[in-house]
C-alpha cells in the first residue's frame, strides 16, 4: 500500500473515531453542527493550501522555514477559528474557548520555532548537496555526497553520486578515446609518410632518368610494392573505422570452419615458404558449424596467420587449431617465436600498436591486423584473447555455433 493510501486511511479512521465520540457526548443534532463547521473550515483550509501551491513559483517559493511556518499557520488557524465558532454557538464556555485558544496559539508559536530550527538543519544538508553539485559543475569528480537529513535527501544524494560516478567514467572513456585517436592519427601519419616518401624518391629518380633498363624496372616494382602497402593500409583503416562505428552490413551464414582454415593455410604457405616457416592445420574430424560471414572470418585467419609468420624465426612453425567448446567454436593460431612481453599483452590488439620491442615501428607493417581481427570477431559476438603460454605466442578467438 502506498504512503498516500495509508495517510488517507488514517485520516478516515481518526474522523470516524471523532464522529463516534461526538455522537456519544453531544448527541446527533450537535454533532451535525460540529461536522458542518469542521468540514467548512477544512474545505477553506484545503482550498487555501491548493491556492498557495498553485501560485507558488520558483521565485516566490520562499525559504524552507517560511514554508513550514505557512503549514503550521494552516493547521493552527482553522483550529482557532473552530474554537471561536463553537464558543459563539455556546458548545463551550467563552472562558474555556479563550483558554484553549491561548494554549493553541502558544503551541503554534512553539511549533513555528521548532519548524524554523528543523528547517535550518535541513537547509544546511541541502546546501551540502548543492555545494557538491556546484563543485561537480566546476570539474571536481572526487566527491561523495553523504547528507544526514531525511530519507528523501539521502536518496537524492545517492542518485547524485551515481550521476557523478557515471560522468567520471564517461569522461575517462572520452579522454582515453581522444588519446587513442591522437595515437592513431600519429601512427597512421607515420605509416603513410614512409611509403609516400619512398614513392616520391623513386618517382623523381625515374623522372630525372637517373635509372634505366633493369634498374628502372626494379624501381617500378618497388613503387608497386609501396602502392600495395598503402592500399592495404587504407583498406584496413576504412574497415576498422566502419567496424568501430557499428556500420556492419554483412550477412551471417553457416560456415564450415575446418574447410575455411584449410583453405587459408594453403593460401598462406607461399608467404610462409619465403621465410622458411612451416604452416599446418591441426583440426578434429568433427567440428561444429559456425554462424559467421565466411569472407570476414577468413580475413581474421589471414591476419592472424600472417602475423604469426612475421614473428616466427626461420625454420619455425605456425599451427592453426580449432575445437568446439559448448556454444562456440574456438580457433587458435600458435607460432614458435618469442612470447609477447607482459606489458604488451593488454594492448596487443590496439590499432598501430607493435609493442615495446618495436618502438620505431620499422617492421614494414602498419600494425592494424590484430585490431581489425578483434573488431571482426567482436562484431560476430565472439571474443579474442592471448592464452598464457611459456614459449611462443598463441592467439585464440571464438565465434558462436550456428543454430
Amino acid at each position: 500500500m502506498s504512503a498516500t493510501r495509508i495517510f488517507a486511511a488514517s485520516v478516515a479512521v481518526v474522523a470516524a473515531a471523532a464522529t463516534a465520540v461526538s455522537l456519544e457526548v453531544l448527541g446527533f443534532d450537535h454533532t451535525l453542527i460540529v461536522l458542518a463547521v469542521v468540514l467548512a473550515i477544512a474545505f477553506v483550509t484545503a482550498a487555501g493550501t491548493e491556492l498557495i501551491i498553485r501560485r507558488r513559483g520558483p521565485a516566490s517559493a520562499g525559504s524552507l522555514s517560511w514554508q513550514l511556518g505557512i503549514v503550521i499557520a494552516l493547521v493552527i488557524g482553522p483550529l482557532l477559528v473552530t474554537l471561536l465558532i463553537l464558543g459563539l454557538l455556546m458548545f463551550v464556555s467563552s472562558k474555556d474557548a479563550a483558554l484553549v485558544a491561548v494554549i493553541v496559539a502558544l503551541a503554534g508559536v512553539a511549533g513555528v520555532v521548532a519548524a524554523r530550527r528543523l528547517a535550518n538543519a535541513l537547509a544546511a544538508e541541502v546546501a551540502t548537496v548543492r555545494d557538491g553539485l556546484v563543485a561537480v559543475g566546476g570539474g571536481e569528480r572526487e566527491i561523495g555526497l553523504q547528507p544526514r537529513g531525511p530519507d528523501e535527501l539521502r536518496e537524492l544524494a545517492a542518485a547524485a553520486n551515481v550521476m557523478i560516478e557515471r560522468l567520471a567514467a564517461e569522461e575517462l572513456a572520452r579522454d582515453q578515446s581522444d588519446t587513442s585517436r591522437r595515437h592513431l592519427v600519429a601512427a597512421a601519419s607515420h605509416d603513410l609518410r614512409t611509403p609516400i616518401t619512398s614513392l616520391r624518391l623513386l618517382a623523381e629518380a625515374i623522372d630525372d632518368e637517373l635509372v634505366v633498363g633493369e634498374q628502372r624496372r626494379e624501381y617500378v616494382q618497388r613503387m608497386l610494392t609501396h602502392i600495395e602497402a598503402l592500399s592495404a593500409l587504407i583498406d584496413d583503416l576504412f574497415e576498422l573505422s566502419r567496424l568501430e562505428a557499428g556500420d556492419i552490413t554483412w550477412s551471417l551464414e553457416q560456415v564450415a570452419l575446418g574447410t575455411l582454415v584449410n583453405e587459408t593455410v594453403d593460401a598462406m604457405r607461399v608467404h610462409a615458404d619465403v621465410k622458411r616457416v612451416i604452416v599446418t592445420a591441426d583440426l578434429p574430424t568433427q567440428l561444429a558449424l559456425a554462424r559467421a560471414n565466411p569472407e570476414k572470418l577468413q580475413r581474421v585467419l589471414f591476419n592472424l596467420i600472417q602475423n604469426a609468420i612475421r614473428h616466427s624465426p626461420a625454420d619455425g612453425s605456425v599451427v592453426v587449431r580449432a575445437e568446439t567448446m559448448h556454444d562456440v567454436v574456438e580457433v587458435e593460431v600458435e607460432n614458435a617465436g618469442d612470447s609477447i612481453p607482459a606489458e604488451d599483452r593488454e594492448r596487443v590488439f590496439d590499432a598501430f600498436y607493435r609493442g615495446s620491442a618495436d618502438p620505431a615501428r620499422s617492421g614494414g607493417n602498419a600494425g592494424l591486423g590484430l585490431a581489425v581481427a578483434r573488431a571482426i570477431v567482436e562484431a560476430h559476438g565472439g571474443k579474442i584473447w592471448l592464452p598464457v603460454t611459456s614459449t611462443g605466442t598463441r592467439v585464440r578467438f571464438s565465434v558462436p555455433i550456428a543454430a
